[in-house]
């Protein structure tokens, strides 16, 4: 049975350099390597032009990059957008862009459906069925920056933990979000 690979951003920048390290390359590697997946976003080894060729497959041949899809986007006349963003395992949450005239807010999904029984929410009628990963939470809001550049010409300036899922539920991995976010 092949082994299942590892998803890379589930590394930190150390166990990256450490990783590099332990398997003959310098520890500088783990730093570029790292400022792919969490400052430009990279979706894929490919992208990550200043990594040599061989580096770049050999990243593939140990880890993947569980990425998020917006699968469906709606626009309102008053510019919000509502996301149906799909994870690498199938599963969908939600995410919305936020516009006014001077700022746009993420509002971001922090579990996927919701254990709390609150009257007024939709998502209460879903069962939990997992946390998200911080790397799933950080691209809705990278997502949703990219929207909010492209259809509104300003970036992203707020961000509110109210989509699927109560973030104090998922405090370590919305924490861990927030680091790679403002990072």
């Amino acid at each position: 049975m092949k082994e299942k690979k590892k998803d890379i951003r589930s590394l930190t920048k150390d166990q990256l350099r450490d990783y590099f390290v332990n398997n003959g390359d310098k520890a500088f590697r783990g730093n570029q390597v790292y400022e792919w997946l969490w400052k430009k976003g990279a979706h894929s080894f490919d992208d990550m032009t200043n990594v040599s060729k061989d580096t770049r497959l050999f990243l593939e041949e140990h880890f993947v990059i569980n990425h998020i899809r917006v699968d469906d986007m709606q626009r309102s006349e008053d510019g919000t957008i509502k996301n149906a963003v799909k994870l690498h395992d199938g599963l969908t949450v939600e995410s919305v862009l936020i516009p006014t005239a001077t700022r746009t807010t993420a509002c971001v999904s922090s579990q996927v459906g919701c254990s709390l029984n609150c009257e007024f929410c939709a998502t209460a009628r879903l069962k939990r069925m997992r946390n998200l990963q911080p790397d799933e939470i950080y691209d809705q809001v990278i997502a949703i920056d990219q929207q909010s550049r492209l259809y509104h010409n300003i970036p992203l300036s707020n961000i509110v933990f109210m989509g699927m899922g109560e973030p104090l539920m998922n405090y370590n991995n919305v924490l861990k979000s927030i680091e790679k976010i403002t990072g």
